[in-house]
This record gives C-alpha cells, sequence and structure tokens, in this order.
C-alpha cells in the first residue's frame, strides 16, 4: 500500500527547503525588490500590468490579475492588470491563424505600450510563447518580468527582471510562484495605497 503521509512529508520538506533556498539568496531577493519598484513605478505613471503563462501557470497569471484588479489585503482602487490566457477568441484565433508560440507576442503588440509591464511565468523558463512575448517587450521598449524555476532557461536572458525559484518539482516551483506573486501584489499596495 502506498504511503500518502511519506509523500507530503516529501514534498513538504522540498518546499520549505526551496523556499528557504531562496530567502537566502541575496541576489534573488534584490531583483524582486527592483522588479517591485519597476510595477510600482508603472501604476503611478498610469502603466498596466499583464501577465501570462501556460497551464497551471495561466491559473497563476488569472488569479495574480484578479488580487491586482480585486484586492489582496485591503480595500482600495483596483489596479488595471490582465492575464493574457483568458478570452477564448483571442487565443483561438492566434493560435489557428499564427501558432501557439505567438500566443501572447501577438497580444502585447496589440495591447501594451513603453510603460506597461509583462510578467511572465513559466516553471521551466523555456516555454516558447513566453520566450516570443519577452522579445517582443524587448522590441517594444516594454519592461517584462519572468517567474521561472530551474536554471532559468532561455528565459533568464531575455527578461528585464528574471526571478527563478529553486527546485526542480514543478508543483514546488508554483508554489513559490504563488508567494511570489502575492508579495509582489502585498508590496504595490503597500507603496500605492496608504495604511487606513
Amino acid at each position: 500500500m502506498y504511503d500518502a503521509g511519506e509523500l507530503l512529508k516529501k514534498n513538504l520538506e522540498a518546499s520549505i527547503a526551496a523556499k528557504q533556498q531562496l530567502l537566502n539568496c541575496r541576489e534573488q531577493m534584490e531583483l524582486f525588490d527592483r522588479a517591485t519598484v519597476a510595477v510600482v513605478e508603472s501604476y503611478k505613471s498610469g502603466g498596466r500590468l499583464y501577465i501570462a503563462g501556460n497551464g497551471g501557470s495561466a491559473a497563476d497569471a488569472q488569479h495574480l490579475a484578479a488580487e491586482f484588479v480585486s484586492k489582496l489585503a485591503r480595500d482600495r482602487a483596483p489596479l488595471p492588470a490582465e492575464a493574457l490566457t483568458v478570452d477564448s477568441s483571442i487565443l483561438t484565433a492566434i493560435a489557428n491563424d499564427y501558432g501557439f508560440d505567438r500566443l501572447f507576442e501577438r497580444q502585447i503588440e496589440g495591447k501594451m505600450r513603453p510603460g506597461d509591464i509583462f510578467l511572465g511565468i513559466t516553471s521551466s523558463g523555456q516555454s516558447l510563447n513566453i520566450l516570443r512575448a519577452l522579445i517582443a517587450c524587448k522590441r517594444l521598449g516594454i519592461t517584462s518580468i519572468v517567474f521561472c524555476g530551474k536554471d532559468g532557461g532561455p528565459a533568464k536572458d531575455l527578461a528585464d527582471y528574471c526571478i527563478i525559484a529553486p527546485g526542480d518539482m514543478t508543483g514546488t516551483i508554483q508554489e513559490i510562484h504563488i508567494v511570489l506573486a502575492h508579495s509582489l501584489c502585498g508590496c504595490v499596495e503597500n507603496a500605492i495605497f496608504e495604511e487606513r
């Protein structure tokens, strides 16, 4: 018989170790701080946040956009954020006409302007549609952030800010991405909206 408790223990230990590793990595913590400042400055200048990912990371993109538009920890004015993963007509049209690899690139070209922020989420750092999105951001002068995992893959060299979640297990990487997302939203709320 399979011992579910042992698997849970193993997963919890991996999660704790990966989070501790990130906490102890000064370079990554400083990158996160600089990325957060970029988002705050974008919002203060009238910018918008656009977020994308695939699979579970697409769900994370929607989750984070909801936190920015609604709220995370306090009542406040909404902050403009959009997940580029939700409009089935746009997604299927681009995938059909241009290919899945251009899914986010086309939307960036059509929706985003300098002063906006793009946040890509990819556990591997290798998702081609995220890589093409990051390249489009560079071409258009749009600031880009990527949350990735493992060694960062090609994404680490394309994004303005690359935050790498330690670990090799996709589940652990995705858990850290949610911690990063909630921390980003919380920091932005604190920076833009005064305590009530």
